[in-house]
Formats: C-alpha cells, structure tokens, sequence
C-alpha cells in the first residue's frame, strides 16, 4: 500500500508518519511506500520498513510525485489555521480551498489512469461549527461558521464528499477538536493557547490566558487524533452514503479543569499561568462548539477519549524532552 501525507511536516503529520513507520501497516496491509509533501521539506521517519519519499512544493501546484500513481491512501493535512486564516482571507481560502481541489483533481487523474479511488482522509475542524457555551451539538447539527477557517473547512467537507460520490476518491472528512498538548513552539491558531497553558509551564515559562477560566472547550490529544486519522484510513466507508463527515469522540473540558490536571501532573505549575485577556482570540474560539454527541463516530468504531490527566501526561512522556531540546531550553 503506498500512503501520502500532505502536510507531512507539521506536528500531526509527523506523529502519524512516526506511527506508519513503528507499525509497518495500515489497516491490516502492508505500507509499501510513503510519500511526505509540505511546503518545506518534511523529515522521514527513522526506522522505516518501507522507501520514504519527502519533498517540498505547494499544495495549491501539487506536483504529481505528491501523490504518486498507485497511491492508495491521502492524508490531506495541509491548511493554513484559524487565526491565521482569518487575517489573511486570501491566504486562507488559497490553501485551504484551492490546495482541496488540487487534492481531487490529483485523485481524478488517477482514477482516469485506471487506479483505484484513494481514500483521502481530510482533517476538518469543529470550527465549522457555531454554538454558545450552554450547546452540546448533535451529530446532525448544522455547520455555521462564524470564521473563514471554518467556513472553508466546511466548503472543503461538501466538494470532497460530492468528489467521493463521482467516485474520484473515497473521502473521510474528521472534524477534530482542538489538539491539545501540541509540541514545539505557539502557532497562529486561534486555539494556540489551549496548549501553551500546559506546555509552557512544563517548560517553566510563563504565558497568557486569553479567555476566563470557565471557558468551555472540545479537546483531543495527538495520540488519539492518530488513532482517529489511521482508523478513518482503514475503515469500512460502505454505510457511511452520502455524508463522508465525522465528528469524533473528543472531550469537553474548561480551561480550569485542563489547569487542575496539569497540577496534577506538575504541582506548582499552574502559576506560570497569567490571566490576559485577548478579544480577538476570544471571538474566534467563542463561536467554537464546547461539546458533541458523537454517536455516529463510535458506530463505525472511532476510539473513546483518554481521561484529560492522561493527555497531560502523555505530552510529558512523547513530546516535553524534545521540544525542550527544539527551543533551546536545555
């Protein structure tokens, strides 16, 4: 099975090219070949089983070695992110709208060769959604979104799921939660701060809080997002008909309970944490949904979430040593 991921370089995108690479498989086949694309070059996994091809481009021009002919999986992660996207409404709408159609056109070609449909697993967003603190949405909710990230993530869902019905590809659309704990260093996502809150205090730096501590949140670790991503890439989609969209089984939690296990984890931390309010970063994340009812996601067998202590721990156990070493700090 020859696999791509676009967007190989980011933070999810290297975790999943780290998990292909320990487990040698993917659905129960083998991964005969990986091809990772992002704008700069991504890093191949060591310790492959399998040849690893990296390079670099946009996906907007995606070039054909992106997604090589045989391909039977896509992991399309390549966008530009929320807050990102909403100070830049070209930038945004480019990559991820236009980097999609690239997607599919690059599927249709080829299908039109006589290859087999690849399953494109495509990370969305539950900013596709708007809602209040009090909601709690329904698989069936409607998408509203009250930013152009989630506008366009939404855009992307409708035309990969039309694509899925011509038969150029077998889409899987993922809305995940927000990420939490992310490596490395704060991003231009609007939801950054959900992991600098536990990150940079492991770190013993200090960092700004830019909602109240009852702010209500959707949340998934990077373990299970992956788990998520590889079970989307394998699964059966013959049920699934015309909608190709998931919301999966993340958990809700407020700021201050996301604080309460990081002391759990490291007594003391939470200090470096300072109360400074951000309206604009407000009015983003304010529109996003605090919590689903994702019954559809655990019907076709997307893994339950770990308790929130354990997505804090986990951070320290994959990730703390390394971004440590990444940002200088040792």
């Amino acid at each position: 099975m020859k696999v791509s991921i676009l967007g190989g370089g980011g933070f999810l995108g290297r975790k999943l090219a780290a998990r292909l690479a320990a487990d040698g498989t993917l659905g129960g086949k083998q991964v005969t070949a990986l091809t990772l694309f992002d704008m700069a070059e991504p890093p191949a996994p060591p310790g492959a089983p399998f040849p690893v091809t990296t390079l670099a481009g946009d996906v907007v021009d995606l070039p054909e070695a992106a997604i090589p002919p045989g391909t039977e999986v896509v992991f399309h992660l390549a966008a530009v992110v929320s807050a990102a996207a909403e100070a830049d409404y070209d930038l945004g709408r480019r990559v991820n709208l236009r980097g999609t159609d690239a997607v599919i056109d690059a599927c249709r070609r080829l299908v039109a060769a006589g290859g087999p449909a690849p399953r494109v697993v495509f990370t969305s967003s539950v900013a596709s959604f708007s809602a209040t603190q009090a909601d709690t949405l329904p698989d069936d909710a409607r998408q509203v979104p009250g930013n152009s990230y989630g506008a366009q993530k939404a855009a992307a869902e409708l035309i990969l799921a039309d694509a899925s019905r011509r038969g150029f590809l077998d889409a899987v659309s993922i809305r995940l939660p927000t990420v939490i704990v992310r490596p490395g260093r704060p991003n231009k996502a609007a939801s950054s701060f959900f992991s600098a809150i536990v990150r940079e205090p492991l770190l013993g730096l200090d960092t700004d809080l830019p909602v109240a501590d009852d702010f209500a949140v959707w949340v998934c670790s990077p373990r299970r997002a992956v788990d998520w991503l590889l079970h989307a890439a394998g699964m059966d989609t013959s049920t699934m008909g015309l909608d190709r969209s998931i919301n999966p089984p993340g958990i809700s939690t407020t700021v201050a309970h996301l604080l309460q296990a990081l002391e759990e984890v490291q007594p003391g931390a939470g200090a470096k944490v300072h109360r400074v309010e951000d309206a604009a970063i407000a009015a983003i994340v304010g529109t996003w949904p605090p919590a689903f009812e994702p019954l559809r996601a655990r019907t076709l067998g997307f893994a339950p979430h770990e308790p929130l202590v354990e997505v804090v721990r986990a951070f320290v156990e994959d990730d703390l040593a390394a971004t440590r070493a990444e940002r200088g700090l040792d």
